[in-house]
């Protein structure tokens, strides 16, 4: 073992340990938690049925349809983690869970613009990104997750 590697070693022993935060998850941390995991889902699901049609159906592009299901399921592990790490508690979730809702609203916006039933659904996630992004900038749910105001140096 190196010298770095032991002076690492003897900080990290000497850090202390992260507290859990206590109480019960307050009901705004555990509805944030639930709309990004239904977000979540809801684009394994679509993934899902892209690569389906992909593989099953009769697209234009077999190959653009597979790897944009592909894609798209890629894209559903952020906001299940996220939705994990809320539920948990996770200090670290509020930022990818946030990230997804900002993403979230172009992607609204474009459904909107789309037409027919587009429509209903470009409302639905522009709801559910706004009401996800109130519920993780409320104070009740920064303290649950241990996240507090910044102290000054």
């Amino acid at each position: 073992m190196s010298s770095q590697q032991k002076q690492s070693a003897s900080r990290a022993a000497d850090a202390p340990a992260v507290q859990e935060p206590a109480g019960p998850r307050p009901a705004r941390l555990t509805a944030a938690a639930a709309l990004t995991a239904v977000e979540g889902l809801a684009l394994a699901a679509l993934g899902a049925y892209m690569l389906i049609m992909g593989l099953a159906g009769a697209p234009d592009s077999a190959q653009q349809a597979e790897m944009g299901g592909l894609t798209v399921l890629a894209l559903a592990v952020l906001p299940l983690v996220a939705a994990r790490g809320l539920w948990l508690r996770r200090r670290w979730s509020r930022g990818p869970a946030l990230i997804t809702q900002i993403v979230a609203l172009p992607v609204a916006w474009t459904l909107v613009n789309g037409g027919g039933a587009l429509i209903a659904a470009g409302i639905a996630l522009a709801v559910a990104a706004l009401v996800v992004l109130v519920l993780l900038v409320n104070p009740t749910a920064t303290e649950a997750l241990g996240i507090g105001p910044r102290e000054a140096p």
